[in-house]
């Protein structure tokens, strides 16, 4: 039975995570660019499929990510420090990616549409297609060890892990189903490409602060 007070110990953490996940949804990669493509080439259908297989993959991958951090963590005692340091700098390294892009030219529609190939298959296809794309996905893998790193601490009971993986898991399904929706028509790639410097300032930012957060908080 987890008591108020061990809840509110770690509900900041959890939050945390969920936000850092959630910016991070709005930040251009691999996923974001082939469900742009299969929206816009394909329709929201397909989009769709594409989005549940990038949650799938979400979820597979915060499980493996939590399941493996908890083997080490009973392992090794000091593990935790070196994770925490590993996730302050690739989200320092995320700020200045996230800066420099902030200065760059935005991906034209012709860049979106050929992120991926959107030959015409069945929904099931487009599942598998979003699922292996994220699976295979590097920034991802390395996002999810950051976020459960900012809210799963040395000490931390199994079930703020399951939080951090299953509040995840969730906003990533949901955050790229609304994409699957608006990203089926072209004007809303459009607005989104004009707004893509501001949106990667304020990402620059946030990453940048809880990267500090992670390295210096004891």
């Amino acid at each position: 039975m987890i008591s108020l007070a061990e809840f509110g110990q770690y509900l900041p953490g959890i939050l945390l995570s969920y936000a850092a996940l959630l910016v991070g949804l709005i930040s251009p990669g691999p996923a974001l660019l082939g469900l742009m493509g299969v929206s816009l080439d394909q329709g929201r259908r397909a989009g769709q499929h594409f989005a549940l297989g990038i949650g799938t993959g979400s979820f597979s991958i915060g499980l493996l990510t939590l399941t493996g951090l908890s083997a080490v963590l009973a392992t090794y005692a000091d593990a935790m420090t070196a994770i925490r340091i590993f996730g302050g700098l690739y989200l320092l390294w995320m700020s200045y990616r996230a800066f420099r892009t902030a200065f760059r030219k935005p991906p034209t529609t012709s860049d979106i549409a050929d992120a991926v190939d959107t030959r015409k298959i069945s929904g099931r296809g487009y599942y598998f297609r979003g699922l292996g794309l994220h699976l295979t996905n590097p920034k991802a893998i390395l996002t999810w060890i950051a976020i459960i790193s900012i809210g799963f601490h040395e000490g931390a009971p199994l079930w703020v892990g399951a939080a951090i993986v299953i509040g995840c898991g969730l906003i990533s399904t949901s955050i790229h189903l609304l994409y699957a929706t608006a990203f089926s028509t072209a004007p809303a790639i459009s607005i989104y490409r004009r707004a893509a410097g501001w949106i990667n300032g304020l990402l620059g930012v946030f990453f940048a602060a809880v990267g500090l957060r992670l390295l210096f908080n004891r």
